[in-house]
């Protein structure tokens, strides 16, 4: 693992009992190099405490000890800017914005080390690993539908239904009522996500934003703001999970 310190990071250490989540984020820029740059330099102040280059090296940018500034303005359960409790890893990809592609393989192999490494000396629970768009949705979409949420959860990091795909692909696109659409919702608060109340948007684009970033992790197919069926179904069956 490669050390290349950012000045990003806020005083004094924390204690390794609060950190309680880690948080996968995509660098959204052109260039690898540029991304580095940024995550680095004390104009940006943005940073996070892993970043994973495209050839899968581990670049360690702030210790675990520290809180990085990675999560910005975000919410989770009880918990409201989760920087101060959360391990941020950075992975290199164009993002959403400049021609978003899969994640390498040699990335994902990576960051499955890194990430039972991180699991295990901090005792983080599989429902605490999230990403970007989960805990800000009204601001991002990373790591984005082409992260591989369900392979990762395989490999015992985070969490994922167990609905089989013929049941989904039935279910997808039917409506449901408004007593449905509410309990929908009150899934979602269980599973950790929190309506963010943006006021530059409104009621109903803050909801949108959270049904896609509901769809973005664990109904990637199709992302179109909408609830149904479906959504309904993989809703219901990771609620229970929560324990």
């Amino acid at each position: 693992m490669l050390k290349k310190y950012s000045p990003n990071f806020s005083l004094p250490k924390r204690l390794s009992g609060t950190i309680r989540f880690i948080i996968f984020h995509y660098t959204g820029m052109k260039k690898e190099s540029e991304a580095i740059k940024r995550l680095t330099s004390a104009k940006s102040e943005v940073s996070s405490h892993y970043f994973i280059k495209l050839n899968g090296q581990i670049i360690n940018l702030v210790p675990d000890l520290y809180t990085a500034w990675h999560a910005g303005r975000s919410k989770w359960q009880k918990f409201n800017s989760l920087n101060k409790n959360s391990i941020g890893i950075e992975i290199s990809n164009p993002g959403h914005d400049h021609e978003y592609h899969n994640f390498k393989k040699t990335q994902i192999n990576s960051l499955i080390k890194l990430t039972k490494y991180l699991i295990k000396k901090y005792k983080i629970k599989k429902y605490n690993i999230l990403g970007h768009s989960d805990v800000a949705p009204d601001r991002k979409k990373d790591p984005g539908e082409k992260f591989p949420w369900r392979y990762l959860s395989k490999k015992k990091i985070g969490f994922w239904h167990n609905i089989s795909n013929k049941v989904l692909k039935k279910n997808r696109n039917n409506k449901i009522d408004i007593k449905n659409q509410n309990l929908f919702f009150k899934n979602l608060n269980k599973i950790g996500y929190i309506e963010q109340l943006n006021t530059n948007f409104s009621k109903k684009k803050n909801k949108i934003f959270i049904i896609e970033a509901f769809q973005r992790r664990f109904r990637q197919e199709l992302i179109n703001g909408k609830i149904d069926k479906e959504c309904l179904l993989i809703s219901k069956n990771l609620a229970k999970l929560i324990k």
